[in-house]
Order: structure tokens, then sequence, then C-alpha cells
């Protein structure tokens, strides 16, 4: 089976389907099924299609994909993802990223535990960096959170991934843009959340 996900962008569609081919070209592999999904890495997995594909893949199956981030939405879920595959004795290949293909079953596992770590203990730092920043601001007396009787927003099913992107420093304008709201919200729509919801501690951020 071969998994394409793009977000709105038919030309990496195009892209991904051409790498996919030309691989399977050379190495003489036969595709049974495509699985193509055009949905942004924030949805769930069941809106990802990654559920149905857990259930349809049996033991000695074949997944093909371009890269590690079509499966998933952050590093610690999509490696815990291709662990649980590798497990269950299904074969994944990652054109961009040969040596994590699970043929080199230790290698590439060995590879996979430790990018698992990494992205664990850097979101432990980042959320210890969150409640670091949050309590300083609150010593200093700015009140913080969801301010009572606030409508609710787009933006709130984010809000976590928001200020945790905050925390690190990243511009509000860029968080916009990585979230993928560019063609569904303004970014003053946007910038007006972040401070209606006072996540914004400092103008430099925004």
């Amino acid at each position: 089976m071969a998994y394409i996900r793009v977000s709105t962008n038919k030309q990496d569609l195009s892209a991904q389907k051409t790498q996919i081919f030309e691989y399977c070209k050379i190495h003489n592999i036969t595709i049974d099924d495509w699985l193509i999904i055009e949905i942004s890495s924030k949805q769930s997995q069941e809106k990802r299609k990654i559920i149905a594909l857990k259930k349809t893949l049996k033991s000695g199956d074949l997944l093909i994909t371009t890269e590690l981030s079509r499966l998933g939405r952050s590093m610690l879920e999509t490696i815990l993802l291709v662990l649980e595959l590798a497990d269950k004795g299904i074969q994944l290949i990652f054109i961009r990223q040969p040596e994590l293909t699970t043929f080199n079953n230790a290698t590439s596992k060995l590879l996979l535990s430790i990018y698992a770590y990494v992205a664990e203990t850097e979101r432990e730092f980042i959320s210890l960096r969150t409640k670091a920043g949050l309590q300083n601001a609150k010593a200093k007396g700015k009140r913080l959170g969801r301010p009572k009787n606030s409508l609710n927003s787009v933006f709130d099913k984010d809000i976590e991934q928001i200020k945790l992107r905050i925390a690190q420093g990243e511009c509000v304008k860029e968080i916009w843009r990585i979230l993928g709201y560019e063609k569904l919200k303004t970014y003053e729509a946007f910038l007006w959340f972040c401070k209606s919801r006072n996540l914004i501690l400092d103008k430099g951020k925004a």
C-alpha cells in the first residue's frame, strides 16, 4: 500500500506520486492500493485515515510513503506509529529517509527509538519552559488564561500548541502560517485571539 498525505498543495501530491512510482519501478514493487489524503497534519488520526490504515495492514504487508512526516502530526506520534506497525510485521519504506526503512530492523529501530526519546525530551522541556514562563508572568501581575465569558474560537482546538510555540519564541505570524490558518482566517483575527486569550506575554512575539 502507498500512503500520500498533502494539505492543499496539488503540486506536492503529484511530486509524491511520482517519487513512489519511480521507486517502485526501480525496485520492482507492485502497489495494490493507494491511500491519498488531502488534509492538514494537525487533524486526528481518524481523519487522516491512520486508524483505517492500521486496521487494513497485516503482517507481511508493505507500506510505502515519501517521508516520515507524512504519517503524523508530531515526531513522537509518528515514531510510535512506525514502531507499532513494525512490531506487527509490517514493512515500511520511506523514500526520502532510507535509513528509517524497516527492512534493516536493527538500524531503523535504533534510530526511531533515539528520535522518540529526543522528541519526548523536547516536549517535556518545552512544557517546563511554558510553565516557568507563565509563572513568571503571573508573578509580574499579568492576567493569564482565557477571559470569562469569551466566545469559542476556531483557534481554541490548537491553543496548547500555540502556547508551546509562543513559549519557544516563535512569532505569532509564523505560528498562524504553520498551523494552516493562512487560508482560513486573517492574521489579524489570529492575533486578536492570542491577545484575547492572554497568550502573548510581550510585543516582540507578535
